[in-house]
């Protein structure tokens, strides 16, 4: 029987944090066009207000995941709500009193991605804790398919909320999905059990080594570095390229990048249903092959349909190796190390983020945005040699715990385990 049905506490986490999702991505799109038309942001400031959101997981990623495995981590997921609440509210608080300015933006994008660092980091460990094992695949595909969802819905009304209500009034909607999910995350009735983890001083290091120490933890982390990098080096400049290039309005906009993303809702379907095709050569398809259609996107000056079959491919592609490789994590990490897996990753995975949107600005700012899109679009695929070049092209599923798999990494992860 379906979760939707039966268990109500998941049920409430995600609508929850389908609605989050959506808030999320009306400002994706409102955010950059705030500092366009209110504030006349060259392309390289509008490539820093993306670094500026992604940068606290460069400065604060590890000591979160370490302090997250000996905490309850529904009350750190309810206070970023609420901090986050705050922070979106402000810019049209600012901007009506003649108050916004560029630094302010990026210092709410700041405090907003500090706060998301927490949220991300307690809910990927939470997540497990709610549902029984034989359940993660499914929940993560529900939960991945929604966002997916929420997402193109988001973006489609973000643009149109610009366009009608004023760029920075458009950000109240993600104000508001913030305050949805924290009553969501509220109504829970299941209570975590106190954490009984010591303070350890090596808690970090101990979360690094799982990671380094592990051929397939380390092949995934490379990888989501290096894709991370080319993904936000193009999405941190394609709608100031979009507006100012291709010449759409900020409601056609909003609808292009919606449609494209629609991606994302097949991609959480092939995810999900992966176990006759086989995980590793799941993942291969999804983050290799799928994602080559962003060569693309580049030439959307010349008709905005490339972007959209060149950013749908991406989408699926990135979605449907999310599932995979979520659920991979959820089974494969011992429970009590899954925040410091999740930080130390997510670290390294999501450090590249600020570095890509700033190199797509740079390289927007000195060479020109259709130049610039072509350079980072070609990382995209070229990111997927990661995973060519490891264990995972040789079998058909990754492995279900620490210490199966093929020879090479079963020794690796036996050096984890004693560690």
């Amino acid at each position: 029987m379906s979760l939707l049905k039966t268990h109500r506490d998941f049920r409430l986490f995600w609508i929850g944090e389908t609605i989050n999702r959506f808030g999320s991505a009306t400002s994706s799109v409102a955010l950059p066009l705030v500092a366009i038309s209110l504030l006349d942001a060259t392309t390289f400031e509008v490539g820093l207000l993306t670094a500026a959101a992604w940068a606290p997981w460069l400065l604060i990623g590890l000591p979160t995941g370490a302090w997250i495995d000996r905490v309850r981590r529904r009350p750190v997921m309810l206070a970023s709500c609420v901090a986050s609440f705050l922070l979106f509210a402000a810019v049209p608080l600012a901007a009506t009193n003649r108050l916004l300015t560029i630094q302010l933006l990026l210092a709410i994008a700041g405090l907003a991605g500090a706060a998301s660092v927490l949220f991300q980091t307690a809910y990927t460990a939470y997540l497990p804790t709610l549902l029984d094992q034989h359940d993660h695949a499914e929940g993560n595909a529900k939960l991945h398919g929604s966002a997916s969802a929420a997402q193109i819905a988001g973006m489609g009304c973000g643009g149109l909320l610009v366009q009608f209500a004023g760029a920075a009034n458009a950000l109240l909607v993600d104000a508001a999905s913030f305050l949805v999910a924290g009553l969501c995350l509220a109504a829970i009735r299941y209570r975590e059990r106190r954490t009984t983890n010591p303070r350890k001083a090596g808690a970090i290091r101990e979360g690094i080594r799982l990671v380094a120490h592990d051929v397939w933890l380390r092949t995934l982390t490379i990888f989501g570095a290096a894709s991370n990098l080319a993904l936000m080096g193009y999405q941190a400049i394609i709608v100031v390229f979009l507006v100012r290039e291709a010449g759409l309005t900020a409601g056609s906009v909003g609808a292009l990048v919606a449609a494209a993303s629609s991606g994302g809702v097949v991609g959480a379907f092939i995810g999900r249903h992966t176990l006759r095709f086989g995980t590793a050569r799941a993942l291969l398809l999804c983050e290799l092959g799928l994602p080559t259609l962003a060569l693309l996107i580049p030439l959307s000056g010349a008709s905005p349909w490339f972007y959209l079959v060149g950013a749908f491919g991406v989408s699926l592609g990135v979605v449907g190796g999310n599932v995979v490789k979520t659920t991979f994590l959820q089974s494969y990490c011992p429970a009590d190390l899954l925040g410091r897996l999740t930080a130390t990753t997510a670290f390294v995975n999501y450090g590249t983020i600020p570095l890509g949107a700033l190199l797509g600005g740079t390289l927007g700012q000195t060479l020109g945005l259709t130049p610039a899109l072509w350079i980072t679009t070609a990382g995209v695929p070229l990111a997927g040699l990661v995973l060519i070049a490891s264990p995972i092209r040789k079998v058909r599923d990754l492995p279900a715990h620490q210490g199966s798999g093929v020879p090479g990494a079963t020794a690796d992860s036996n050096r984890v385990r004693t560690a």
